[in-house]
């Protein structure tokens, strides 16, 4: 049975509850989807705690307690700092409760915008949206991980929440576990997870190739490169331009893509290398100068390198996007041109 150590409030000030009545705090964190430590932390700098005990002074969440503490949750998601959805959270509760008693009047949560406010994560000035996933992903949260994802790409557009949203916080994951021996694997498999989710969840069906033979756009990691977030982003991009694409992902052996390729007769091909030990030019040079179809109307497929692996001072093989949105541009006009 999950106890819950005494505090320094005494239990004549806090209403007795039987010994099966309210929630263990460790019964709510898994309920919420938050730590024990998240909750217990909430409670000593916050006051959002539970607030009964049962005759043998254990602690236990009433059902306000649980009220109260899941629109702190709620409110942390979207990247609000912890002392202000707390403020709000307690605010909401006198509310509910009854007319304020002007001790604390009730006060909207700060707005949506970009933030500064220190975090768990090193994030600098970004989307206050980036805070919200930051929290929820340290807490592993995942509940609030996957809709505050969704909700960045409902109000934002798949695009920008990728760019603005999604990578700022992947990165500032990436340069923790980088700093700390390995600590935060599990923040940031759990987030890249939930990540993936959406961008695919955010995927119209496929688009078939109109008119047959036109080509589609193919996207593929270079052999042993396991990375296929980015170009999880752009398939999904392009699927709600109506584009047809088709994704190979990662760590595609040379041969399967020169099968893809002619097989496939696509009008762009992108590949991507997030290490340079993994980009491949010999091979960039070698799919944009694969050629199909008949004598005298051969044809062959434009080349987009992905990914900060491949370098500049190298000659140019193919083309160079800077980010997802100038991807998509490129590969609407490329396909619009075929």
């Amino acid at each position: 049975m999950t106890t819950v150590e005494p505090d320094a409030q005494s239990p004549a000030a806090s209403p007795a509850v039987p010994g099966d009545a309210g929630l263990t705090t460790g019964v709510l964190a898994r309920r919420l989807g938050v730590s024990p430590m998240t909750l217990r932390s909430w409670d000593r700098r916050y006051g959002i705690g539970p607030t009964a005990r049962t005759e043998g002074g254990h602690r236990r969440w009433t059902a306000a307690d649980v009220a109260t503490v899941e629109e702190m949750c709620r409110l942390t998601a979207t990247g609000i700092p912890p002392a202000d959805a707390a403020r709000a959270a307690r605010a909401a509760r006198a509310a509910a409760a009854g007319p304020p008693s002007g001790s604390e009047a009730v006060t909207a949560p700060p707005p949506a915008g970009r933030s500064r406010a220190a975090g768990a994560l090193p994030l600098g000035d970004v989307r206050q949206e980036c805070r919200g996933l930051a929290r929820a992903a340290v807490r592993l949260d995942a509940p609030a991980l996957e809709k505050q994802l969704a909700a960045a790409v409902e109000r934002h557009g798949l695009v920008v929440a990728w760019q603005e949203v999604m990578v700022p916080t992947l990165h500032a994951v990436g340069r923790r576990w980088a700093s700390s021996d390995d600590q935060y694997v599990e923040v940031e498999h759990l987030l890249a997870w939930h990540v993936s989710t959406v961008l695919r969840r955010s995927t119209p069906p496929a688009a078939p190739v109109t008119p047959p033979g036109a080509g589609c756009v193919l996207l593929a990691c270079v052999p042993g490169e396991q990375h296929t977030l980015p170009l999880e982003a752009l398939h999904a991009a392009l699927g709600r331009e109506g584009l047809p694409v088709r994704m190979l992902g990662a760590a595609v052996p040379v041969e399967a893509l020169d099968a893809a390729v002619r097989r496939l007769g696509p009008v762009a091909v992108v590949l991507w290398a997030q290490e340079s030990t993994r980009a491949a030019p010999a091979l960039a040079r070698h799919v944009a100068g694969l050629r199909w179809g008949m004598k005298g109307t051969r044809r062959g497929p434009a080349v987009l390198l992905g990914g900060p692996g491949w370098s500049r001072t190298q000659p140019p093989v193919g083309l160079r996007p800077a980010g997802l949105a100038q991807a998509v541009e490129a590969l609407r006009a490329l396909y619009t041109a075929g």
